[in-house]
């Protein structure tokens, strides 16, 4: 009998090394390489017979693919139009931020249209059905269990439920493997025998995975490559609501989100939620600038906040929430460069209202407007939006889809519009639009530059 060898696999990349080390050589990590049993693939010879395999042109016709819809209009949008069969989904969050909440939902109002089954390997059957009663969901047809082996997941999952939720592929293992629940080769081998299973039986398996303190998700990188779809929940515990990111989806758009609010009776759809991120938009106040961005296909108005204050420190803060923060120093550079404004000596603090995080240079105009408001100590107009690029010379530069912000600008009720100037005419019914080519326009329409003056005795 041949004798086991033992590999030692880094708990953060993946790699493999034949002996231990301090650090990991593939991400520079410390203290995490562990042993594990490597399992030798050539000890089982196989039986299959190489055959020929036919091919297809790119145009030949294909049916659409068939879409479950589990009745959650948020979460079928940002699935890309609800659940393939076969498809495997990966969800990941901070602890506590509500996933294993929203998991149950989809399978209480899934299991109306098809068999659904609820998995735990980390609460036990009366913890969830504690949480179901007090979703209210507890009298659906949703199969529960509890288990941590993959082998019986599958065999109870064969000719059997249509829907199945795996809550967590860190909590599962397999049988071949002498490595600890959670470990590189546990989660990649259970993530493959739960990919392989759904795509020969055609069931949709939805899988919770963990995340880091870097907010990826735990393990190899490997998994979310393996999946069909990447999912992420975000959301801060302060605030009573959560955005649901796709970030990979081989069936529908990537960058798609969907809102929910957080209640005592469990997660609420956000159908409207520039209303919800406005809600303070029409005090009078100085900083304060509403933005019209897009996330994946959905317009979306967020109110932006800045303040400059004094400051009494060698260095000047500069706070940034929900924005980057080495964007913000470029603003802040080109302004002092291109319009003569000085805020060096001063703290400047950037705050996305409702915890949002905005990803997207569209942004730039926005918060530019809110610097200046905030160094005027003048309010912007209450009824404005603004959106654009701005470069290193202080252009303005154009963005996509300008139409869909503004429309969903004036369907909330906003009549002016500050754009970038782009050689294509855009005319929305009873909107003023005020087109810029540089930054500097924006600083003169508000004057800014007169008062910052002033206020630094210039």
């Amino acid at each position: 009998m041949a004798k086991p060898t033992t590999h030692f696999v880094c708990q953060a990349c993946g790699s493999c090394f034949p002996k231990w080390s301090g650090k990991c050589d593939g991400c520079n990590s410390w203290n995490t390489l562990v042993e594990e049993a490597t399992v030798d693939s050539f000890q089982k010879k196989t039986t299959h017979k190489a055959q020929k395999i036919e091919f297809s042109s790119l145009d030949d016709v294909s049916t659409p693919l068939p879409r479950l819809l589990t009745g959650i209009e948020e979460f079928d949008r940002v699935c890309g139009g609800g659940l393939v069969p076969g498809s495997v989904i990966l969800v990941g969050g901070d602890p506590g931020i509500g996933k294993s909440t929203l998991l149950l939902q989809v399978a209480a109002i899934t299991s109306g249209k098809t068999s659904c089954a609820y998995i735990s390997g980390e609460e036990a059957a009366d913890q969830v059905r504690l949480r179901a009663r007090r979703l209210q969901v507890s009298s659906t047809s949703v199969q529960l269990a509890t288990t941590t082996h993959i082998g019986d997941i599958l065999k109870s999952l064969h000719h059997g439920p249509q829907v199945a939720i795996i809550d967590s592929i860190q909590t599962m293992y397999v049988d071949a493997l002498d490595a600890a629940p959670g470990t590189v080769s546990q989660v990649r081998a259970s993530a493959h025998e739960l990919i392989r299973f759904a795509k020969k039986y055609g069931v949709t398996i939805i899988i919770v995975g963990h995340v880091t303190k870097e907010g990826v998700i735990a393990g190899p990188r490997v998994l979310e490559h393996m999946v069909d779809t990447v999912l992420y929940f975000e959301g801060e515990r302060g605030h009573h609501f959560r955005i649901l990111r796709s970030v990979k989806n081989r069936f529908g758009p990537t960058d798609e989100i969907g809102v929910f609010e957080m209640t005592d009776k469990g997660l609420q759809e956000v159908h409207n939620p520039s209303a919800l991120f406005l809600s303070h938009s029409h005090e009078d106040v100085t900083g304060s600038c509403v933005f019209a961005g897009i996330e994946g296909t959905r317009p979306l108005l967020v109110e932006i906040q800045s303040l400059i204050a004094p400051s009494s420190l060698a260095t000047p803060r500069r706070s940034v929430v929900g924005w980057d923060s080495g964007r913000l120093s470029m603003i802040l550079a080109v302004l002092e460069a291109r319009c003569g404004l000085v805020c060096g000596s001063r703290d400047v603090f950037l705050n996305v209202a409702g915890g949002l995080r905005i990803t997207e240079p569209a942004a730039d105009l926005a918060v530019a407007a809110s610097l200046l408001s905030s160094l005027a100590d003048a309010p912007l107009p209450k009824d404005a939006v603004f959106f654009g690029e701005i470069g290193l010379s202080g252009e303005v530069r154009p963005i996509s889809q300008q139409e869909a912000r503004l429309k969903e600008a004036y369907k909330l009720g906003f009549k002016t519009a500050f754009i970038p100037k782009s050689s294509k005419p855009l005319s929305v019914a009873e909107m003023t639009l005020i087109s810029l080519a540089h930054l500097v326009e924006l600083a003169n329409y508000l004057e800014a530059k007169p008062k910052m003056r002033k206020a630094y005795g210039g």
